[in-house]
């Protein structure tokens, strides 16, 4: 499934694995919602909830596309975060890991806290 994220005129698009958190993502798209930074690291809530997956991880490249379930939020890692040990993203915890940005994901950068996100199915 492929996903565009839009916060004012920056697109961003995913491409996510056959999973069952990105199976009830799909169910509630498009929705909105409002932009939050830690580090370098962009995530938002959604309207779904999910349990942590076998695969779940902490540590991920950038741009992979995390959904942490104790937040119900789609976490979007563009580099390090506060409690990184290298230059590889450290989540807040273990995150089901459900794709990847396509292209740069350091594009996350022009997204401030506070700002309207858009998630929608392409």
């Amino acid at each position: 499934m492929k996903l565009r994220i839009t916060a004012g005129k920056l697109a961003l698009e995913a491409q996510l694995r056959d999973t069952p958190t990105t199976r009830a993502l799909a169910q509630a798209l498009p929705f909105e919602s409002s932009a939050q930074t830690w580090g370098e690291e962009v995530y938002f809530t959604t309207p779904v909830s999910a349990k942590l997956e076998a695969d779940a991880k902490q540590v991920v490249d950038a741009g992979t596309v995390c959904f942490w379930t104790e937040g119900d939020a789609l976490a979007l890692p563009y580099g390090r975060t506060p409690i990184s040990t290298d230059e590889r993203p450290k989540l807040a915890a273990r995150c089901n890991v459900l794709g990847t940005l396509t292209g740069d994901a350091r594009r996350l950068a022009a997204i401030k806290a506070g700002q309207k996100i858009r998630v929608e199915r392409i």
